[in-house]
């Protein structure tokens, strides 16, 4: 394929690992990004001031630290190194101490022995297979799974609505909260079938490989990402804007790193009429709304241990979450949010000036909510560490309107690319088993749109890429 040339539109993390694909079979390949730097929402930055290093957007890693693609192209033979907590996630409790995932399912079930059996059977096949229930869950849905077996095992514990299962199966809070915990990163209101499946997903993942950060900010991911491309010759365009594939130079592939609303701006006339009314009718869901801390030391939360978990999900007791969660589907801001913290700095002293502590938080919000809901993640944080605000040195939001600005693709504030609702957890970005194909010859999208959905781990963009050469080779 010596001499064929591709165009990637967008550089986030699956539009590089596609860009570094092509490379590697000998295409010509040129990145165009909007922004001053590479990595889209998997970036870093001093916003908290003069010596540290803020996740801009993702901040934990369990996807990036078992992703396919990463291995392939040996981003820790570039330099990409991982830090690791004392616990993966802890969740404090009202009048309680925390309960903690431990890198270790042994370790976590001894905190509710009432509820070890359903814990163990919930939890302990995946456990035993992270890399396989990873991949898995990182390959496009209408399809034939790497690991079919085990597939079939996963889908039985993720088909029960997370609410009904921590309800029935549980019988202490402790248990019912962590499951619950996890299984919002869904950020679907808990009642929704399948977010079981995101709380045993990522509480296996906690209990095997954990959930650590990448040291020196998430932006490390992507320098490594570079250096590969750097090695394949692919050249990379930033602050070059494009808002119409005519702009782009002649190539025999183009891809966009864009969600549905994005792609119709840019395609226009080009996509196929049914298509580009799905895509205009694409739902984007529940949104982000950023706020993080430089602190004069840890927070002080009421069980001390909890200092030492990569991250925290800061709520109360299941009920409180899904009760939240449901609010927040329905468009009404809780007084009491979902608000997921990590504590970067505690693994990794690079992240600030000696003696402080960089914190990242988000709460779940509405679609596009215009409020401030900064003063209630204060509010839920000082609720498990009452001295928390005397800890502030300083303090920076940023609401979902900022986040769509500085990233278009983060729709409203949404950060996974489109809702799971209904139909769009399985047709992303639409019913079909070629879901990369945007009905054009040679063109594609990749972005977390379309299978495997959101995170940092370039799956969307290796499988996009492997697609469009199969293509290719057919013609």
């Amino acid at each position: 394929m010596t001499g064929r040339k591709a165009n990637i539109v967008g550089a986030g993390p699956n539009g590089l690992v596609a860009a570094a694909v092509l490379a590697e079979q000998g295409f010509d390949v040129q990145v165009f990004e909007r922004n001053a730097r590479p990595g889209g929402a998997a970036a870093s930055g001093s916003t908290l001031g003069e010596g540290t290093i803020v996740d801009l957007g993702a901040a934990a890693h369990p996807f990036a630290y078992g992703s396919r693609a990463f291995a392939h192209f040996d981003l820790a033979g570039h330099g990409l190194q991982w830090d690791f907590h004392g616990y993966p996630l802890a969740h404090p409790l009202d009048d309680a101490e925390s309960v903690f995932l431990h890198q270790d399912l042994e370790a976590t079930m001894a905190q509710f022995p009432a509820d070890r059996k359903i814990w163990q059977l919930l939890h302990g096949p995946l456990v035993r297979h992270p890399q396989e229930i990873l991949d898995n869950a990182t390959s496009p849905l209408l399809g034939i799974p790497p690991h079919p077996v085990l597939m079939a095992r996963f889908g039985l514990r993720a088909l029960p609505p997370a609410k009904l299962l921590a309800s029935a199966a549980f019988r202490t809070r402790q248990a019912a909260a962590l499951f619950a915990g996890s299984s919002a990163h869904s950020m679907l209101p808990l009642s929704h079938p399948f977010t079981s499946g995101f709380g045993a997903l990522f509480g296996a993942l906690g209990q095997s490989w954990g959930w650590p950060v990448a040291h020196g900010g998430t932006g490390s991911i992507i320098d490594a990402l570079l250096r590969v491309l750097d090695g394949l010759g692919v050249q990379i365009h930033t602050g070059h804007q494009i808002t119409h594939l005519a702009q782009l130079p002649d190539a025999d592939l183009t891809f966009l790193d864009a969600t549905p609303r994005q792609a119709v701006q840019l395609a226009g006339d080009q996509l196929p009429a049914r298509l580009r009314r799905r895509f205009e009718r694409w739902r984007y869901g529940t949104a982000a709304y950023k706020v993080d801390y430089l602190l004069d030391g840890p927070i002080p939360w009421k069980d001390a241990r909890t200092a030492q978990a990569g991250t925290v999900h800061v709520i109360g007791d299941a009920a409180e979450l899904a009760r939240a969660e449901r609010q927040v589907a329905a468009g009404s801001m809780p007084e009491r949010p979902f608000v997921m913290v990590v504590q970067p700095s505690s693994a990794d002293a690079s992240r600030a000036p000696a003696g402080r502590q960089v914190i990242w938080s988000y709460a779940h919000v509405p679609q596009g909510y215009d409020g401030d809901a900064g003063a209630l993640i204060d509010a839920q944080i000082q609720r498990f560490a009452p001295d928390f605000k005397d800890r502030i040195v300083q303090r920076v939001v940023t609401g979902p309107a900022q986040l769509q600005a500085w990233n278009p693709n983060l729709v409203g504030g949404d950060i996974g690319g489109g809702s799971l609702a209904g139909t769009q957890q399985f047709f992303r970005p639409s019913p079909s088993l070629n879901p990369y194909s945007l009905g054009v010859p040679g063109l594609y999208l990749c972005s977390s749109s379309t299978p495997p959905g959101g995170g940092v781990h370039g799956m969307a963009g290796w499988h996009a890429a492997h697609r469009a050469l199969r293509d290719l080779g057919r013609h």
